[in-house]
């Protein structure tokens, strides 16, 4: 169970998980110890998962966005899982949502430009068995993006 000084904490984790535990405790009005254990127990009971950097999509050429909607042929236990284990591998795909309504899966793909993307769609996402459908839509421009949890 996690209280409300972890919940503060989380957040300042969210914000810069580089900060030192002494500059956490000042924020926090507790000792750098208490910090130290509560970020542990965190890790422990599995609340903080990894930590990882937030790479400039620009200065690493990977800043064509597009949500790509697809639809399987069938919704079968075999199809679902292969498909899952399939867009698993492929660098492309930021992120893959089981989703409700009428496609399966939400996807985002993050690409270097237009002609990339046609190349993933072509030899990687279509050269999947099973699917029936896709839609895609493209970023004009990023208004927000986070990976922080709200708290």
């Amino acid at each position: 169970m996690i209280d409300a000084v972890d919940k503060k904490l989380l957040k300042l984790l969210q914000e810069n998980s580089k900060q030192t535990n002494k500059y956490y405790a000042s924020v926090l009005g507790l000792s750098t110890t208490a910090v130290y254990e509560r970020i542990k127990k965190l890790e422990r009971s599995g609340v903080i998962s990894r930590y990882t950097a937030v790479v400039n999509k620009e200065k690493v050429n990977k800043n064509f966005i597009s949500f790509c909607h697809v639809k399987l042929l069938q919704h079968s236990k075999e199809y679902v899982l292969q498909f899952e284990r399939d867009i698993a591998q492929l660098d492309a795909v930021a992120s893959c949502f089981h989703i409700a309504g009428d496609y399966d899966y939400l996807l985002k793909i993050q690409v270097e430009d237009m002609a990339a993307y046609r190349n993933f769609m072509v030899s990687k996402l279509t050269a999947i068995a099973h699917i029936g459908s896709t839609q895609s839509a493209f970023v004009i421009s990023e208004v927000k993006d986070t990976a922080h949890i709200p708290l």
